[in-house]
């Protein structure tokens, strides 16, 4: 499918498409989305076929603003008012009560809806110009890594996607992360914004990160998840014999380590948020090599670190 350029007659295109029942794939400051019209069934039903995805796990949906929440969501507790005052637009995703009008299979029959407010000026000019919420996954398929460029989509989904609009690489290059309110507001998906920054805003600490859900409550908590095709596993690269390194590639913070085919490196000054933005895009490249097997050394679980770890673990959990 074409992979267009976001001129205003292209993002018109992408517009009218969506308006007409169409999925397109576009970026967003954290991965590319595959969206929809989060109102419209039938729409939202291709996008759970194009990605092979299971009906049991729920969408995101994208607003544009105050207003366009309000459709979505009926109710805003205060702590999530607080975040949205300091994160939106931005890479955070909050659990709400849905809006009876909203698709059930949008949010997989739960009561809740997981929605937020991308910064990203193609997101959000396709809002404005569709005046509609969009229903907006990663665009990969079902359990692979996320896509960071128009390329990637282009080569996991191709002809499935009615258009693809290029925006170049994400910022963040990983996905956002999600805040559910109870008693306590819990990160349900670590992601873009550490937690300690959702704390700092709300003013108190959040409650320990919840376990994985046999049945999702948000995206992204499947225990196997943003896995390339090529194994994957999670070990200290000093200790692997030379023979498993010769069709191995290595993915590392800031050190590498010989014998390796393939070498890595995502971020030589140790910066966690460079690591974050390369981390799919370097996997992307891997995976792409034909090698048997990809090592990624650990990372420090401080910081964006614990998001990065998060979707290593799940990569790795075959």
């Amino acid at each position: 499918m074409p992979v267009v350029l976001p001129t205003p007659q292209n993002l018109d295109r992408a517009a009218a498409l969506l308006r007409g029942g169409g999925v397109v794939a576009f970026p967003t400051e954290t991965v590319y989305g595959l969206g929809a019209d989060a109102f419209d069934a039938r729409a939202v039903a291709r996008i759970f076929a194009i990605k092979a995805r299971p009906e049991f796990d729920p969408l995101i949906v994208h607003v544009l603003d105050e207003a366009m929440l309000t459709r979505v969501a009926s109710d805003v507790p205060a702590a999530a008012r607080t975040l949205i005052e300091r994160f939106w637009p931005g890479p955070l995703t909050l659990i709400l009560r849905k809006n009876p009008a909203l698709p059930e299979l949008v949010t997989s029959g739960l009561p809740t809806v997981a929605v937020r407010m991308p910064a990203h000026p193609i997101a959000r000019a396709l809002l404005e110009r569709t005046d509609r919420a969009l229903a907006a996954p990663s665009a990969n398929p079902f359990g692979r890594l996320s896509p960071t460029s128009a390329q990637h989509v282009d080569r996991m989904l191709g002809e499935r996607v009615d258009l693809i609009v290029d925006g170049g690489p994400c910022e963040h290059g990983l996905e956002s992360t999600i805040v559910a309110f109870g008693p306590e507001a819990v990160v349900l998906r670590p992601g873009a914004i550490p937690a300690g920054a959702i704390e700092a805003a709300l003013g108190y600490a959040l409650a320990p990160v919840a376990l994985d859900d046999e049945v999702p409550q948000a995206p992204g908590r499947l225990p196997h998840h943003y896995a390339p095709r090529t194994p994957l596993r999670l070990i200290d690269p000093q200790g692997v014999p030379a023979s498993e390194r010769v069709r191995a590639g290595l993915v590392a913070l800031s050190r590498a380590c010989a014998g390796y085919a393939q070498v890595r490196l995502l971020s030589e000054s140790e910066n966690l948020r460079e690591a974050a933005a390369r981390l799919f895009e370097t996997l992307h490249e891997l995976d792409e090599l034909g090698l048997d097997r990809i090592d990624v050394e650990p990372l420090p679980e401080r910081d964006l670190g614990v998001a990065i770890m998060d979707r290593l673990r799940r990569a790795a959990a075959r």
